[in-house]
């Protein structure tokens, strides 16, 4: 299905959030919305609470005040293990680290966001395999994470988001260690989110990733920038 995002109905709302860090207030009287179908970019200098703000909206951290309701839940409202069962069902999140166990095969990782469905072993083998074909991988199942380059590393977490069906997606500067191609492939798979319903929010400086987002959320030491809706590019 095509989503058109000016039409659909938004999956994040934010309403006069905000979030301290120690002394310091990050951000406050956050106001935005993220629609079904929409990839938003969220800018600012380094220390405005990108990272932050991308953590709130995937119930990693708690906002100190408003409202931030995300896929029909207040996320203000939930305790740890609501957290935890709503991240798992929910929201699919790139991590700048990409968060995947070094110690463990591609195999096991990719297992993670499956590990709840009632599919046979075989129908998983599968699945996986096509999406390490989507990001341009081979069957590198039996290799251990360490052994991959960053970029590698980089895909396999790609791939992995593939592989759940999630309302969010959330990426932190998801294509640090990536080349144009590459790059390019990200993009096109994270629209394809978009296409199929999922709100998409990006922390990024890359040219190559602005151009592709339907808004743009600026981030200032303690204030929001009115987002600005720009036409999505063709890749």
């Amino acid at each position: 299905m095509n989503f058109k995002p000016e039409s659909a109905p938004p999956i994040v709302e934010a309403t006069e959030i905000a979030k301290n860090f120690k002394e310091r207030n990050l951000w406050s009287g956050l106001t935005f919305g993220v629609r079904s179908g929409e990839m938003m970019a969220v800018r600012g200098q380094s220390g405005s609470g990108k990272t932050t703000l991308l953590n709130c909206v995937g119930a990693l951290e708690s906002i100190d005040s408003g409202d931030l309701i995300v896929a029909g839940t207040n996320l203000g409202h939930m305790k740890g293990g609501q957290r935890r069962r709503f991240f798992r069902e929910s929201v699919g999140f790139l991590f700048q680290n990409y968060a995947l166990i070094e110690s463990w095969t591609v195999d096991r990782n990719l297992q993670v966001p499956l590990e709840h469905s009632h599919q046979n072993k075989e129908t998983k083998r599968r699945k996986m395999l096509q999406v390490l074909d989507r990001v341009g991988l081979g069957d590198i199942l039996g290799k251990a994470v360490y052994s991959l380059s960053g970029g590698e590393q980089q895909r396999v977490a790609l791939a992995r988001l593939l592989l759940k069906d999630a309302q969010v997606i959330l990426a932190d500067e998801p294509t640090s260690a990536l080349d144009d191609h590459n790059a390019g492939l990200l993009i096109e798979l994270l629209l394809e989110k978009c296409e199929t319903g999922a709100a998409v929010m990006i922390s990024t400086h890359d040219p190559r990733l602005l151009v592709a987002c339907h808004t743009e959320l600026r981030l200032t030491d303690s204030s929001l920038e009115d987002t600005t809706a720009r036409p999505v590019h063709a890749l």
